[in-house]
């Protein structure tokens, strides 16, 4: 086993942003996939809040993904196309909305809770298609205009503005969240999820904890869907698709559940490979996706990271 120190491991933290943040330089003609790989990433990051450290088992979590990105679409097609406002706005109404529902799904036991967050997605996705004078409908919502970031950069085809503005709102967040597991809540998150009894049993109010995390984690994901709305400027009924929930779950168990940096690193692998096989065979490319999900699944246990932490340790520096 390689023992690392944390100095060396903070070390490779700031390479791997730094790697992320020249992708300006040494892809120009990917800013796009790059883009939207950080705002998966930055969708996984939230889900694994739920998930990975709360312990919450959930396959809906497009409908929070797609509501804060009609949020964002819908206030700037209505004249406020300012980015700040339509994240704070997706954020606000996320977390509103999660924490309600968290009333229903952390109460129950886990098969309970996947049939309810199941039917949340597809009841927004429902509310969504028939609300068609509002949101679009099928042909989606069109006529979003966002105004220039800080007044002075705007938004262009070929994806510079959106890549820097959207790689420093995940790096934000990114930080927020790190600082968040890090702190007394995080700690008491981690133990619900590896012994909800114990925790009980010290009197932790753990239902309170638990709505907390899932209204955290709804409130990220509405601003993963409010960024890639802002972005690309249109917004779909696909947004709010099962298979959008079913796509970040594998992103996520591909990076690998409760560690920081899983939903990012999936991300990359996911959509990396997503883009090579597409090219590669057009027309085939899901067979050799499904044959590399397996794969990786097949040798390693807790997907990318989770494989990794089993050749590498971390070594307390004295």
């Amino acid at each position: 086993m390689i023992a690392l120190t944390r100095r060396t491991v903070t070390g490779l933290e700031i390479v791997f942003w730094l790697a992320l943040a020249a992708s300006y330089v040494v892809f120009p003609g990917k800013l796009v996939l790059i883009t939207q790989i950080l705002i998966a990433g930055l969708f996984a990051v939230g889900l694994d809040i739920a998930l990975g450290y709360a312990g919450i088992l959930t396959v809906g979590h497009a409908a929070f993904f797609g509501i804060g990105a009609y949020g964002a679409g819908l206030l700037a097609k209505h004249g406020w196309g300012e980015p700040f406002s339509g994240l704070l706005l997706a954020a606000v109404v996320c977390l509103a909305i999660g924490y309600l529902l968290s009333y229903l799904i952390v109460r129950g036991a886990d098969l309970t809770r996947l049939m309810i967050t199941i039917g949340v997605c597809v009841l927004f996705g429902e509310l969504a298609n028939r609300l068609s004078d509002i949101t679009g409908g099928a042909d989606g919502l069109q006529g979003i205009e966002m105004w220039p970031v800080l007044g002075q950069f705007r938004f262009d085809m070929y994806g510079k503005t959106g890549f820097v503005y959207a790689f420093v709102i995940v790096l934000l967040i990114f930080l927020a969240v790190r600082l968040m597991l890090r702190s007394p809540f995080g700690m008491v998150l981690r133990g619900i999820h590896d012994n909800r009894r114990r925790m009980l049993a010290i009197g932790s109010p753990v239902d309170a904890r638990l709505r907390l995390a899932y209204a955290f984690s709804a409130a990220i994901a509405g601003i993963a869907g409010a960024l890639l709305a802002q972005t690309t400027q249109f917004v779909g009924l696909e947004m709010l698709s099962f298979n959008r929930s079913a796509e970040v779950l594998i992103i996520l168990v591909l990076g690998g559940t409760g560690r920081l940096y899983g939903g990012l690193i999936g991300a990359l692998l996911y959509m990396t490979v997503h883009d090579l096989f597409s090219d590669f065979d057009p027309k085939f490319w899901m067979f050799w996706l499904g044959i590399f999900l397996i794969a990786v699944v097949m040798l390693g246990r807790g997907g990318v990271l989770g494989g990794l932490s089993r050749v590498v340790a971390i070594k307390d520096e004295r």
